[in-house]
């Protein structure tokens, strides 16, 4: 092939944005997928650009929390027993890092990527000719019990410190945005800093497409044959083999299958995730995603229909799907929405690439001279993928970073 200075492993939504920032830096770029581009986790998202997000989604607290998931019982969380052990280690690291304190330090950790989150897909999307595809309407977070809306209070507090805008609204206050609503809940947020995608495979093909439309080339390949060439890495495509000086692994939730054959062994773990796509009965609509907090699921509109997305699911990324969140969640969904017949005749699933202290890795990887790792995003990939792109693009090329890389390096690791 040509010169290549840079491949990007991983045609999801945050290879994709990668790939597109190195090549509008003038980088002869290789993106390399085995699948076609935004096919994968990318997907399934709920398409919200949470520049508002402050909080990462908490370890249950409470006794009657953890026992409704231990006895399989909560719409917003499903394991599978034999896999515990295996996530055991995983698990207590993350409540150790949603602890209070720990989600105070995350918070003032990721502002710097979430606060530039939105400006960024804004100009990408304007050069991709993509804006049509974004909402700014919001995210409406809806409370069913006192309880719930008062353990949202420090969130709040740290909310307005940032100077994000976040309205508290009453139940008709929330069904004059979205009259559809069954006004089953007590208490509403309406985080209106937060935007929303109507297809979030189409935004990862039209960044995909200005990729090529710059010079950039897509190759089908399988990651895992990066290696070493010399000084330089090199992967095999079915357009033959492809080597750059720098290499980029932005593999999701396939990345410790490539890392782990280089002897690098980060603490990564999945939530597995699924959604449907439902026809709203007679003339009902949705404006904005919808998060019912109380059952952990999302409402999203969406090209393809009303998209009801699960929570998490601990369980082997390759296992074969149990979707029982749906079922347990349904009969809630349905009371706060007029959900009608589902599009699809089985729901789609995906993996969440998670770390216990809910930061991404951005940066170098150690001792890989040339080799970069853009991975780890949790729920937010479709969110941190413009900025993430633009700060790998920073540490290859050697300009002064948007933002300081430190709190996401592989290092905190040991």
């Amino acid at each position: 092939m040509a010169r290549t200075d840079a491949i990007v492993l991983g045609a999801g939504i945050v290879g994709v944005a990668t790939a597109l920032h190195l090549a509008k830096r003038g980088l002869a770029v290789a993106l390399v997928d085995r699948r076609g581009t935004g096919e994968e986790t990318s997907y399934g998202n709920t398409g919200i650009i949470e520049g508002n997000t402050v909080f990462p989604p908490a370890f249950p607290r409470s006794l009657a929390a953890l026992a409704r998931v231990a006895f399989k019982r909560a719409p917003e969380a499903n394991y599978h027993l034999g896999f515990l052990p295996k996530i055991a280690p995983w698990l207590l690291a993350y409540r150790a890092a949603t602890q209070p304190k720990g989600l105070a330090e995350t918070a003032r950790a990721m502002r710097p990527l979430f606060g530039r989150a939105v400006t960024e897909h804004e100009a990408l999307m304007a050069e991709a000719g993509a804006a049509h595809l974004m909402r700014k309407t919001g995210w409406l977070k809806l409370y069913r019990s006192d309880a719930s809306f008062a353990a949202t209070a420090r969130e709040r507090e740290i909310a307005a410190q940032f100077g994000i805008p976040i309205h508290v609204l009453d139940p008709e206050a929330a069904r004059t945005l979205e009259p559809a609503l069954s006004p089953v809940f007590r208490h509403a947020l309406n985080w209106e800093g937060a935007t929303s995608i109507s297809d979030p495979l189409a935004l990862t093909r039209a960044y995909a497409a200005r990729f090529s439309a710059l010079g950039g080339v897509t190759l089908s390949g399988d990651a895992r044959s990066l290696h070493r060439e010399g000084t330089r890495w090199r992967v095999d495509t079915a357009e033959g083999p492809v080597d750059a000086s720098d290499a980029v692994v932005a593999l999701g939730p396939w990345s410790p299958d490539l890392l782990g054959s280089l002897g690098l062994k980060l603490p990564m773990a999945v939530k597995r995730g699924y959604h449907l796509h439902f026809r709203p009965r007679g003339n009902a609509s949705l404006a904005r995603p919808i998060l019912d907090a109380d059952n952990g699921y999302c409402l999203a509109p969406m090209q393809q229909g009303i998209r009801l997305t699960t929570g998490a699911e601990f369980a082997d990324r390759d296992a074969a799907p149990t979707p029982v969140q749906l079922d347990r969640l349904m009969p809630a969904a349905r009371e706060l929405f007029p959900l009608g017949e589902a599009v699809e005749t089985k729901p789609w699933i995906g993996s969440r690439p998670c770390f216990a202290d809910s930061r991404p890795v951005i940066g170098p990887a150690p001792g890989q001279a040339g080799l970069w790792l853009a991975f780890g995003h949790d729920h937010w990939g479709l969110t941190l993928s413009a900025i993430t792109g633009r700060l790998v693009t920073d540490l290859v090329s050697k300009t002064s970073p948007v933002v300081d890389p430190a709190p996401y390096g592989a290092e905190r690791f040991g």
